[in-house]
């Protein structure tokens, strides 16, 4: 019998459905004390099941059952917990490697607990294997959100190993994906470190100037105490002029009609998240002349400076051709005495100063006045000019080996991936690994 991973099995393997390996069942919806309930406890949720099919319980949260339903929904070592519903996490699998008393589940989880000594690390593994290929996806219901029932998990096809060669198979691939773990875990940081140093060669360079033994005067800035003596540092509204965005009335459908003017919204945000774009890309939307001419927005020259100020704070671009943008953003003009990328690569050295401006416990934002009384380092012109091109060149280094690296832990979840897959399926033989 062919299956969702495999078209035949080794010797000795049944086919069947994970009813026939495990017990399914859902937890409870989350009430209060007055549904019914009498004991107060922890219960897991869909956020405890990590995309790596870890369990993360750092964070709980608790409700109320009855002494009945926390009996029946118990956690215990051996289990396995599967998330049934969720845009981002249906389908997660972890296994429960610690008894977890006085625990429930949340009706977002469906428990598996093993029958006939099944081992629930290989259901855990198989599973993980079922996302990844997309049949997860391809098998859940889908309405408005897609979701994992706990009728359609037991009746999903399964490779049914001899006992021992499902606990050989776990204990393999325990051994294998965590080598593996630790190898993503090392790159990433290895990432961490290469972020800080871009960073740092910013800020150094901005702050600094490129001439190590020139003479220094207190900033008075937040993020660099010292800037070279013949700097200035200046109000950014004496050498830029500030512009701000708007989005015209959509209650007039008119201002949306031959819409041809780039407009920059919280939609393009993302060109600007990973600081590696110097210049604004094509945009999602954009506007009319009339709506142009109905609403506080301005047509910006090339060259001018976006500063994003709402819901995604503190990223910076430059305008290639003449731009609007939405209220989401301050925009500044740089004059005579500002280049538009070091005013760019000001901003990215600010990044610590505009992270502790922002206001609000929702959405948060850079107020006017805040914007408008930020200082910045003014060097020569030309030094200006030597500085960023030696940021566009330190940092294109850095990116490149950030690139590399990610690439890198793209092909180990790959490897991950494939080795999962072909072990639960006895593609490979694991009695023979060492």
């Amino acid at each position: 019998m062919t299956g969702p991973l495999w078209t035949a099995l080794p010797d000795g393997w049944l086919a069947g459905q994970i009813k026939n390996a495990a017990t399914v069942t859902l937890g409870k919806m989350v009430q209060s004390k007055d549904s019914g309930g009498d004991v107060r406890a922890p219960y897991m949720r869909a956020a405890n099941v990590q995309p790596d099919g870890v369990l993360a319980l750092d964070d709980v949260n608790e409700m109320w059952f009855s002494e009945a339903e926390l009996e029946q929904l118990s956690i215990r070592a051996g289990d396995v917990v599967v998330v049934e519903g969720g845009q981002g996490g249906f389908g997660r699998a972890a296994y429960v490697d610690e008894d977890l008393p006085g625990w429930g589940f949340q009706n977002s989880i469906n428990r598996l607990r093993p029958i006939g000594g099944f081992d629930g690390r290989f259901i855990a593994f198989y599973l993980t294997a079922l996302r990844a290929s997309g049949f997860i996806r391809a098998y859940s219901n889908v309405v408005s959100m897609p979701h994992l029932t706990a009728e359609k998990l037991a009746r999903i096809p399964i490779p049914l190993p001899p006992l021992e060669e499902q606990r050989a198979i776990a204990d393999y691939l325990d051994r294998e994906t965590a080598r593996i773990d630790t190898l993503i875990k090392e790159q990433q940081r290895l990432i961490e470190i290469l972020r800080e140093r871009r960073q740092a060669v910013i800020e150094s360079a901005v702050g600094h100037g490129l001439e190590p033994a020139v003479s220094m005067q207190p900033s008075g800035l937040f993020w660099t105490a010292e800037v070279p003596e013949h700097w200035a540092v200046a109000n950014i509204r004496k050498v830029a002029t500030m512009k701000t965005g708007h989005t015209p009335s959509r209650s007039n459908p008119e201002y949306w009609v031959d819409c041809t003017i780039p407009w920059f919204t919280l939609a393009d945000v993302w060109q600007l998240r990973d600081g590696r774009r110097t210049y604004l890309g094509e945009t999602t939307n954009l506007i009319s002349e009339v709506g142009l001419a109905n609403s506080a927005a301005e047509l910006l020259p090339a060259g001018t400076v976006v500063l994003s100020r709402t819901a995604s704070v503190g990223f910076s671009g430059i305008m290639a051709m003449a731009m609007a943008t939405s209220q989401d953003f301050w925009n500044w003009i740089p004059g005579d005495r500002l280049t538009s990328k070091y005013l760019m690569w000001t901003f990215r050295a600010m990044r610590s100063e505009i992270q502790s401006l922002m206001i609000g416990s929702t959405h948060k934002t850079i107020y006017q006045p805040t914007a408008a009384a930020f200082r910045v380092p003014v060097p020569p012109v030309d030094e200006q000019e030597r500085i960023t091109a030696y940021l566009d060149e330190q940092t294109a280094k850095i990116d490149t080996l950030i690139a590399e690296t990610e690439r890198f832990i793209e092909l180990a979840r790959e490897r991950r991936s494939a080795l999962i897959t072909a072990a639960v399926t006895g593609q490979i033989d694991v009695r023979e690994m060492v």
